[in-house]
């Protein structure tokens, strides 16, 4: 039987190996095609895959599977569970793998794109332009068509240059900026705020005027500190909660 294959990863060493290799799985779980098999590799070929120990693996897949999206049985191997219930929890432990991880798993619908003045709100990330390319897009709950959140991108017109639309509605903006166009992504900026719902966003997400949403902006930052990309997403109060974990050590 042929295993599904996740993507790989650069760890960084100030971060737990076993958070940064299970945020990665479960992108690459969430970001998966239909088609693709549902058996994982070994923990061994795991481990050997992501470049750590079998008990740094293994405590990864204890998190994807306290979550419910794999489960693991005795002699026949592990699985990615079809049904399991996907984008409630969002944590953040400072990994980009993380941010990945927590925009996957949903149908996303490009409700439009284009190009716009710099927002007021967003001009000290984007001093040098005039305009900025936007992403428009509808994340649903893949069982019930149901929606949870409504993401606006402002991304660098050079960047966007080389966005494949279709990669967009398979996978988040970060992994398209990271692995399709090439870009150094060295840090993500996150702010979180209560707010509620005005006209618009209620009718995108389907709830009451009014309502309580989670308001996130993410500043996406490349290796010389400059601003790649801002993103804006609504969450249905709902249906998330934000967990953010800090590592003492």
């Amino acid at each position: 039987m042929t295993s599904f294959a996740p993507d790989s990863i650069v760890l960084n060493r100030k971060l737990p190996l076993w958070y940064q290799v299970s945020q990665s799985l479960r992108a690459s779980i969430l970001g998966r095609s239909p088609r693709d098999p549902l058996r994982l590799p070994t923990e061994e070929q795991l481990a050997v895959h992501y470049g750590v120990s079998v008990l740094t693996m293994r405590q990864a897949l204890k998190e994807l599977e306290d979550e419910g999206l794999i489960t693991r049985h005795r002699r026949r191997g592990t699985f990615i569970e079809p049904d399991a219930r996907r984008g409630t929890p969002v944590r953040l432990l400072g990994s980009v793998d993380a941010i990945v991880a927590q925009q996957s798993g949903m149908t996303t619908e490009l409700l439009a794109h284009g190009r716009a003045e710099v927002p007021g709100e967003f001009a000290e990330f984007f001093p040098d332009l005039d305009e900025v390319a936007t992403y428009h897009r509808l994340r649903s709950d893949e069982k019930t068509g149901e929606p949870t959140n409504h993401a606006v991108n402002y991304v660098r017109p050079e960047l966007a240059d080389r966005v494949d639309l279709d990669d967009l509605v398979r996978w988040p903006m970060t992994k398209v900026l990271r692995d399709v166009v090439g870009a150094d992504i060295s840090r993500i900026t996150d702010t979180v705020q209560a707010r509620l719902a005005d006209p618009e966003t209620a009718r995108l997400l389907d709830v009451p005027l009014l309502s309580p949403i989670l308001h996130y902006t993410g500043v996406t930052y490349d290796t010389g500190g400059r601003p790649l990309d801002v993103a804006v997403i609504h969450y249905r109060g709902d249906r998330f909660s934000f967990t953010v974990t800090l590592d003492a050590t």
